[in-house]
């Protein structure tokens, strides 16, 4: 951006003033009061992978563009979707705590009452496992964290890790972790980052409340993306498919997300050095390094079949260098 703040960078005035004339006309489109409405329509269910109300959403996704006066359809694709049949995390040393693993229902929140097709959190594409070993924390569980480790002396190997969310996508924590020999990985949201340190907690405010979880893939995508079993091709029905045991892109140590509330307790029981300024979170503790005395029990099985998904298409043709694309996606499943 020139200093000037009207001039775009690698833009002429002419060209700068007419970039400004279309965000000007995009920036004035969108409407809060139909974006909220929408959020709560397509949110008013569970509605993840090959439930009623997932396909429901994209069938009035669908709706919505044609009534808009564009060409759009579904594609549906068959996919590997693990869920959990077990999952625990209990620290068994040097005192004793089971891990909630659950989100209760929010006052004021109704769909946070329904529970059927609700899932528990989980990371999906997280091997099964079941371990028992020490702790250590590891702040975000980037690389320079582990360096830090190491300039205490400290080495995850055949240690669980407790690392928090941010800084990185979620999928590498347990990838570094692997890569230094932890045998498992748990990852939370620190309020630091996503709680009351910033803000009020849902349903006052934004942010997460001290039962909340956040869920997601933790697939290697840099492997190759979508479904494990189908690599670099649509997951028809028709399509190749690997066996589980060749797939190259799930975690190589099992890993679940927890909520702060059940994190406190484990960071709690570590001892060891006292954690660096920067790892230091915004629970009422003493963040501190370990390993142990806090040994945890980290225990996942899941579902390995399959699902499918309800892609909503819709195409816009361009009147110049139609056969040039730019594509933009979104997922509507939860």
């Amino acid at each position: 951006m020139a200093p000037d703040d009207t001039t775009l960078a690698g833009y002429s005035a002419d060209a700068s003033r007419t970039e400004r004339q279309w965000e000007g006309q995009f920036q004035a489109i969108p409407e809060p009061q139909r974006m909220r409405a929408a959020l709560q329509r397509l949110s008013a269910k569970p509605h993840n992978v090959g439930t009623p109300y997932d396909l429901d959403n994209a069938q009035w996704i669908l709706a919505q563009y044609k009534s808009y006066g564009l060409d759009a359809h579904i594609e549906d694709f068959d996919v590997l979707y693990p869920t959990p049949i077990e999952e625990s995390v209990e620290l068994v040393a040097p005192t004793h705590f089971v891990a909630k693993l659950h989100e209760p229902p929010v006052p004021g929140d109704p769909t946070s009452y329904i529970t059927d097709h609700q899932l528990p959190p989980y990371n999906a594409y997280s091997i099964d496992g079941d371990v028992t070993a020490p702790l250590v924390y590891v702040n975000y569980g980037v690389p320079s964290d582990y360096e830090e480790l190491a300039r205490h002396g400290i080495s995850v190997k055949g240690a669980i890790v407790i690392v928090r969310y941010g800084e990185s996508w979620r999928g590498i924590k347990p990838k570094l972790a692997a890569q230094h020999g932890a045998v498992g990985c748990l990852i939370y949201s620190d309020p630091k980052d996503d709680g009351f340190s910033d803000d009020e907690v849902f349903p006052k405010g934004p942010m997460r409340p001290r039962d909340g979880v956040q869920r997601g893939s933790v697939m290697e995508m840099e492997v190759y993306p979508g479904d494990p079993l189908t690599p670099g091709v649509g997951a028809t029905k028709d399509a190749k498919r690997l066996p589980l045991s060749e797939v190259k892109t799930l975690t190589k140590i099992p890993v679940l997300p927890i909520s702060y509330g059940d994190a406190q307790p484990l960071l709690e029981a570590l001892r060891g050095p006292v954690a660096p300024t920067g790892w230091r979170g915004g629970l009422p503790i003493t963040y501190r390094l370990g390993p142990g005395p806090a040994k945890v029990h980290l225990k996942l099985k899941s579902n390995w079949g399959m699902a499918t998904l309800h892609d909503v298409v819709m195409r816009i043709p361009g009147s110049e260098k139609p056969d040039e694309w730019v594509v933009r996606g979104n997922h509507y499943d939860a």
